[in-house]
């Protein structure tokens, strides 16, 4: 049974079982306009529909929690890591049912599930021989005492000279980066300059899974409609040639590494945070392998904004074809590009934009939030900008000039009496209607089930959203 009393789906024979998720949210913030239309409204929009159509569905989804990202916000704040988690997500799920996402499951990363399934993974990993051992130089803040994982630092990109990109990721050109790549790298606790100092880790070795993530990318990609970004951001990464990628961090927030030389340590957030779909399934149903371990009959469907696009086309399914084992692995990638407030940048982590807390209290209901987003959607290599003016011309202009009045005078006409009008009941349709006085009968249905048409086409495709097809 799930926590609203109801009993957890599970596939079934003979119907399409499609599983959704968008991106996980870092549980370091509030989230903003821009995170809700990149992962969790685009993907309830295609969850309803799903259901519409009869699909067997569930979509997932929850916060993201382990990490530097969380420990930096527990310093920020004063307080424990799992105090910051357990409030944030409070703020999170109260954010996502305002906005009326249809979650099948919303749950969180911190979790047993998580450690079971995570370690699991990784040990199948390990003794596949996928994995290897390197003493690296590390950044080491003398003045904290620690070792800085990639998020503790800060720097100048050395792809793009954007500043401060963070030293795993640069949030502007989405290049994946390493701390010492970072050109004149800072503590993002003290701002001091750190040193290298040696450490030894465990790395994936994604250049020997290449050819079997190749086959994988070559055929869903084409099978699974992806969209454009993600098939350009993949294909340049794999063009690159794959790299070693460290899977484990000196931390003490995350799943314990098991691995005696490694206890110390805990796995890379971006190794454990792709497992939290896995595990957030889990703890909806204890039946989740039915979802991830059954290739044939289930379709997994995964939204996201495209600076996480590299961690779910190569990190992920590397990780689960490196076990050896049958995962349901991604068909179809919905990519959406960034959300600019007023032409700058939306920031979670640095508080810049609208967050969800602020839009329940602009009293502007939530269908308007939702339609506005969703017709602003950025994607196919076009960034959007949210601007105030842009939101109420599209709420006078669009929906109560266009949509309202339209809807007014329909329901006035059928509301007028017979003869003039239907007197609020409209009659059935005769059964034969190839009759020439029935022409714009045929006409409006024929016109109708072509839009239809295109509606699902590009549904299916996840390549759309349905205001913008007509």
């Amino acid at each position: 049974m799930t926590e609203n009393g109801k009993a957890a789906k599970v596939p079934v024979d003979g119907k399409r079982n499609i599983l959704i998720t968008s991106a996980l949210p870092y549980v370091n913030n509030v989230p903003h306009l821009g995170n809700i239309i990149g992962c969790v409204l685009s993907a309830d929009v295609f969850a309803r529909y799903c259901r519409l159509r009869g699909y067997n569905v569930i979509y997932i989804c929850g916060t993201d929690e382990y990490g530097t990202a969380t420990e930096t916000k527990a310093l920020t704040e004063n307080c424990s890591p799992k105090e910051i988690c357990d409030k944030y997500h409070t703020i999170h799920k109260e954010v996502y049912e305002w906005f009326n996402i249809s979650f099948d499951k919303f749950g969180r990363t911190s979790t047993p599930e998580q450690t079971e399934v995570c370690q699991s993974i990784f040990k199948k990993i390990f003794d596949n021989k996928w994995l290897s051992e390197r003493t690296e130089a590390q950044l080491y803040c003398d003045t904290c005492e620690r070792f800085l994982a990639d998020r503790l630092v800060e720097g100048t990109c050395p792809h793009c000279e954007y500043d401060p990109a963070r030293g795993d990721q640069c949030e502007k050109c989405g290049k994946v980066l390493g701390p010492i790549e970072l050109k004149n790298p800072r503590c993002k606790v003290c701002t001091k300059s750190p040193r290298l100092r040696d450490t030894d880790h465990l790395f994936i070795e994604l250049p020997l899974l290449q050819d079997k993530l190749e086959k994988y990318i070559n055929k869903m990609s084409v099978d699974g409609s992806w969209s454009k970004n993600a098939i350009q951001i993949t294909n340049s990464s794999l063009r690159d040639g794959l790299k070693q990628v460290c899977i484990t961090r000196d931390l003490k927030w995350g799943v314990p590494v098991p691995h005696e030389k490694y206890s110390n340590k805990v796995f890379y957030v971006w190794f454990d945070a792709p497992i939290g779909y896995i595990s957030i399934t889990a703890s909806y149903t204890h039946e989740w392998e039915k979802w991830w371990k059954n290739p044939e009959n289930v379709e997994l469907y995964q939204f996201m904004g495209k600076d996480n696009v590299l961690f779910h086309t190569i990190c992920f399914p590397s990780y689960l074809l490196g076990t050896g084992e049958s995962w349901t692995l991604m068909k179809t990638v919905s990519v959406t590009d960034y959300l600019k407030y007023e032409t700058g940048k939306f920031s979670k982590s640095n508080g810049v934009g609208v967050f969800g807390n602020d839009v329940k209290d602009t009293n502007i209901p939530v269908e308007v939030w939702r339609y506005y987003l969703l017709i602003n959607r950025p994607e196919e290599g076009s960034d959007a900008d949210f601007t105030w003016p842009d939101l109420q011309a599209k709420l006078n202009n669009e929906l109560l000039n266009n949509l309202g009045n339209f809807v007014n005078r329909v329901l006035s006409f059928i509301a007028k009496p017979a003869g003039v009008g239907y007197n609020s009941i409209i009659p059935n349709v005769p059964d034969d209607v190839s009759g020439d006085s029935h022409n714009p009968t045929k006409e409006l249905a024929d016109k109708v089930s072509a839009y239809l048409d295109q509606y699902i086409e590009a549904m299916e495709k996840v390549g759309n959203i349905p205001f913008q097809i007509a």
